[in-house]
């Protein structure tokens, strides 16, 4: 690294000096007024004898930009932005022709608010006539009072203006920060976790009580969060009623859970705005910091940690893998909604058969979805996207029409009305936002079918999520003449009160209580019971999961009168369902 000294009277001569802009002048080191003349602060600088760097002339604007970035005394040979290592080693390379040099470079000089900020631009001169040695001219732009509006408009950028809290991009930045910086080797991982918590009902202290008041449970709702922080913790206000936290933590998940315990706690107090006394409730999400996570994925992993929050009404940390299979709920949500459009969904048919002759006496009706890419997919998995997107209305109305349809083919193979039923689950999304009697008359109407051979199956939750609107959707389907049935009974919370009055004919029992029978006398309690009960309610009833001869044959024996499961058959595409019906009933 070579030190810079400005140059001995001795060395004075005469040299071209190339402008910025290309021009060519002639400059005497004796007089430096035609540096002067140049609009920006410049220097010219020699490589002298032992390859030091010399410090040839400077002009006026030199002499200002170093006493007001240090003293009011010039010192040409003590330039602290001109000593500086890289500079140095800048210009060094310049001079030589080094194939990796560059031209231009931006730096600091001072720390905290005195801070200078310069850019210096290198431009090569001819060489000294007399010597022979390389010369160039340094200019310095001096860019302080530039850089300082940007870090003042970026610091706006980062703050919430209502609170005074960074925002969302100054918390985020701040973790990426953090995570870029941090050890890993502590015990127990993580250093670090984000917390979000989360105002609820917020909107209605807004809409109830003006905005003013709203802003100011905002502002106390702050305070008192970072009453709760220690040393080294941030808050930050990263959206309307949403706050995140960063905590340092030595035990990993139990810190993070202690933290979040102890803020909740904190906000359990009402809070006393406008002579009014609000208490709140919140919901916080956490995510501990792992190696290579990225900021904003680690907020969002928190975010989805609060929506479970709000669901269990206690804090939640993130698990590994949740985000994920969110965003392959979406995924599927996608696609299942382009499988619809090109009917790529199919209806397979389970067969429900007579306990007592061993005859079919219906089928269910049971969606399949075979992805290209993902090949099948579980019911399981599909419908419940299908019911929380809504696409469970399309679904269902699609399936309603298909299977009468199915039906009606069968009934034209076989030249006559075949006596067995169809059944077709209907979602509580569809009892409690669909047309259900309309959807059903309709498919009727366009097979041909009557009433009669549908069985509509129908879950507890769709009666308890609205009692009224149950009755009466039950009632409209009664006067279709269809069937309808409360599938997996005994797994919800219906009343028996609704047993009595809503227009029920079947009752199925949840395979959990089936597949028990045989090694646990309290499933046998409760199938016996349901079958007591319906008996006595002039019910008939279906047992779902029987996989075995001796569940069919106990079943049998306790009085139930129908039942399905992969001991009969798994459920059949159209044209085999078709066949095992007749296979059965002795027609083939």
């Amino acid at each position: 690294m070579q030190a810079l000294a400005p140059r001995s009277p001795a060395q004075a001569g005469a040299f071209d000096v190339v402008a910025p802009e290309g021009c060519c002048v002639f400059v005497s080191t004796g007089d430096r007024s035609l540096l002067d003349a140049l609009p920006i602060a410049a220097a010219v600088v020699e490589r002298g004898l032992g390859g030091a760097l010399l410090l040839v002339a400077w002009n006026r604007r030199l002499e200002e930009a170093i006493r007001s970035s240090n003293s009011d005394r010039f010192d040409p040979a003590a330039l602290p932005m001109l000593h500086e290592g890289r500079i140095a080693v800048l210009m060094s390379d310049f001079l030589d022709g080094s194939a990796e040099f560059i031209d231009e470079l931006e730096f600091r000089d001072g720390d905290g608010l005195g801070a200078r900020h310069f850019r210096m631009k290198l431009a090569p001169l001819p060489g000294d006539p007399e010597t022979g040695n390389r010369r160039c001219l340094v200019s310095l732009i001096d860019r302080t009072v530039e850089v300082r509006a940007e870090q003042s408009l970026r610091a706006e950028m980062l703050r919430d203006s209502l609170t005074g809290l960074p925002n969302r991009l100054g918390f985020t930045e701040t973790i990426e920060k953090i995570g870029t910086s941090q050890s890993r080797d502590l015990p127990g991982g993580a250093e670090h976790a984000v917390l979000v918590v989360d105002l609820l009902r917020f909107s209605r202290i807004n809409e109830s009580m003006g905005s003013l008041v709203g802003d100011e449970l905002l502002i106390t709702f702050a305070r008192r969060l970072m009453s709760t922080l220690r040393s080294g913790d941030m808050l930050a206000r990263t959206g309307g009623n949403e706050f995140g936290i960063l905590v340092g933590i030595r035990r990993g998940r139990d810190d993070a859970r202690a933290a979040a315990d102890r803020i909740q706690q904190v906000l359990t107090q009402p809070f006393r705005l406008s002579e009014l006394e609000i208490k709140v409730e919140c919901a916080i999400g956490v995510a501990l910091m792992n190696t290579g996570d990225d900021s904003e994925e680690l907020f969002r992993n928190a975010q989805f940690a609060v929506k479970q929050a709000k669901h269990s009404g206690c804090p939640q940390i993130y698990e590994p893998g949740e985000a994920s299979a969110a965003r392959r709920r979406f995924s599927i949500e996608t696609e299942l909604r382009r499988a619809l459009e090109k009917d790529e969904i199919k209806l397979f048919y389970q067969p429900m058969i007579d306990l007592k002759s061993g005859r079919v006496s219906g089928f269910e009706a049971l969606a399949r979805w075979t992805h290209a890419d993902r090949g099948e997919i579980s019911p399981t998995e599909f419908i419940p996207v299908a019911e929380e997107s809504g696409l469970i209305l399309s679904l269902g109305r699609w399936a309603m029409d298909r299977a009468a349809h199915t039906l009606a083919g069968w009934d034209a193979a076989a030249g006559r009305p075949l006596p067995f039923t169809v059944s077709v689950n209907l979602s509580a999304i569809q009892v409690a936002r669909d047309d259900v009697a309309n959807v059903v008359s309709s498919a009727l109407r366009s097979s041909g079918l009557t009433g009669n051979r549908l069985i509509l199956e129908l879950t507890e939750s769709s009666i308890v999520q609205d009692p009224g609107r149950a009755i009466r959707v039950f009632d409209a389907l009664k006067a279709l003449d269809t069937t309808v049935a409360m599938d997996d009974f005994g797994t919800g919370y219906s009343s028996l009160a609704y047993l009595q009055r809503l227009p029920i004919d079947v009752l199925k029992i949840d395979r959990s209580f089936v597949t028990g029978m045989m090694r646990d006398a309290d499933s046998v309690a409760i199938v016996r019971a349901v079958l007591s009960l319906a008996e006595a309610l002039g019910m008939s009833t279906t047992a779902e999961g029987i996989e075995t001869v001796e569940l069919a044959t106990t079943l049998a024996t306790l009085g139930c009168a129908n039942g399905q499961g992969y001991y009969y058959a798994k459920p059949l595409e159209a044209d085999a369902a078709f066949e095992y019906w007749a296979s059965r009933s002795g027609t083939v």
